[in-house]
């Protein structure tokens, strides 16, 4: 006799339904984590180009500046262990 044919019985039905509302909430809870991380990594990936943006900046200014150094305060030249 298959076991394919014959209906599942009702404790194995309802566990059969337990397991699956489980899974579905597990799935629920990925897809909401996987939201949650995509709108993380736009956020650091506009992050990230803003201060691509400003390195670049800063470089064209010390290069326009003729690589001087500029203004520097004494105190900045003292070894560290004073």
């Amino acid at each position: 006799m298959s076991t394919a044919s014959t209906p599942p019985s009702a404790p194995a039905a309802v566990h059969l339904e337990d397991r699956l509302t489980e899974l579905e909430i597990k799935a629920s809870y990925a897809d909401d984590l996987l939201d949650t991380l995509n709108a993380v990594v736009a956020r650091q990936q506009e992050q990230i180009d803003l201060l691509l943006r400003e390195v670049s900046q800063l470089r064209r200014q010390g290069a326009a500046d003729g690589g001087s150094p500029g203004f520097r305060n004494p105190r900045d030249e003292l070894p560290p262990h004073y």
